[in-house]
């Protein structure tokens, strides 16, 4: 059995992995903790889980590096680059779901949040986006677990941009988030009657993914990829919506890009192509490890749209990071995470 431990275990994203762990045939929980909550029964926190006897542990990852298999971090961006070095992996793996470890240029990460405190450590983080980055993340120390609307948006344009087919500098992502994506901590925008009938863009030209999207979709073009995002809050717990579009670099047909979809995804069991027409909606993969794609080709305008949706808290957090766990550790990669979607939900 994978020997797991669960730092920031009271968070949204934190519960979900305590969710899935709990449920893995082939790993189990040792220790969690919980800054909020240290002392406290689980089930106190989260009442689903009166079954259950865990108990929040305050955090010491020096020990828990000693007894572990595996340590994941739910933390706040800034936090956990403090916290990890080469004492800590070379006892254990660690698979962090902030942004610590996502970004590989460390001036474009400290730009768009704070100081980063394990440079040495940064080169050998490997971004955690599996269907993609899978061979590499194979054997690695430490992953960097991408963030919810950058999964959802890369790999809705992913093949798109690997096989040229469109204008770099044509990108235009419009997204949208179920309140959950913002944490489980207080915050005014995210009263019910803040949020309640009202959608909203919020950080406009300004949201922290944009480089992660860029970042990773330049390496993927083999140049710099300069795009705009905008982000907004949909009065829905879970779910990512993204709305993506582009220039064709040709007169391309809908079958067309069908096949560059396929070249990269027809084995991908986690991602879901539409038929024609067809276009993905939150409440198809809410509760799931999937990602469902559709698109259409604009011949009015020359553009094509892609539409790509996520459960934020599976697919864009918790489900890749167990998802992560199963390839460091060689087991199939759908263990503990093929579950049908939840409707109605």
């Amino acid at each position: 059995m994978i020997k797991v431990g669960i730092i920031g275990a009271t968070g949204y994203a934190g519960q979900e992995l305590v969710r899935l762990i709990e449920q893995h045939p082939d790993a189990q929980i040792v220790t969690l903790t919980s800054q909020s909550y240290a002392g406290k029964d689980y089930s106190e926190v989260y009442s689903s889980y009166a079954h259950k006897s865990y108990v929040c542990q305050e955090e010491d990852i020096e020990k828990m590096a000693d007894i572990c298999d595996v340590i994941f971090l739910a933390l706040p961006h800034g936090v956990a680059s403090k916290k990890i070095n080469n004492d800590i992996l070379n006892k254990v793996k660690i698979i962090d779901l902030g942004a610590d470890f996502r970004l590989q240029d460390i001036d474009v990460y400290e730009k768009w949040y704070t100081t980063h405190y394990s440079k040495d450590i940064l080169p050998e983080a490997v971004y955690g986006l599996c269907e993609i980055n899978r061979d590499k993340i194979k054997g690695k120390r430490i992953v960097g677990n991408p963030g919810c609307y950058t999964t959802c948006s890369i790999l809705s344009l992913y093949p798109l941009v690997k096989e040229k087919m469109i204008d770099l500098s044509s990108i235009i992502i419009d997204a949208k988030s179920g309140a959950t994506g913002a944490g489980r901590g207080l915050s005014l925008p995210n009263h019910y009657c803040e949020l309640n009938e009202s959608v909203k863009a919020y950080k406009i030209a300004s949201h922290r993914h944009t480089p992660e999207i860029e970042e990773q979709l330049g390496y993927a073009a083999g140049e710099k990829i300069v795009l705009s995002f905008t982000p907004h809050l949909i009065p829905m717990d879970r779910g990512i919506l993204a709305t993506c579009y582009a220039t064709l670099n040709d007169n391309y047909t809908y079958d067309d890009i069908r096949r560059a979809y396929e070249i990269y995804y027809k084995d991908e069991y986690f991602i879901r192509l539409t038929k024609e027409g067809v276009f993905p909606e939150t409440k198809w993969v809410k509760g799931s490890n999937f990602v469902d794609i559709g698109f259409a080709v604009d011949e009015r305008t020359g553009r094509v749209i892609v539409i790509g949706v996520i459960d934020n808290l599976f697919k864009g957090a918790a489900g890749q990071a167990v998802q992560n766990m199963n390839i460091l550790f060689g087991i199939d990669e759908k263990t503990g995470l093929d579950y049908i979607p939840v409707f109605p939900a």
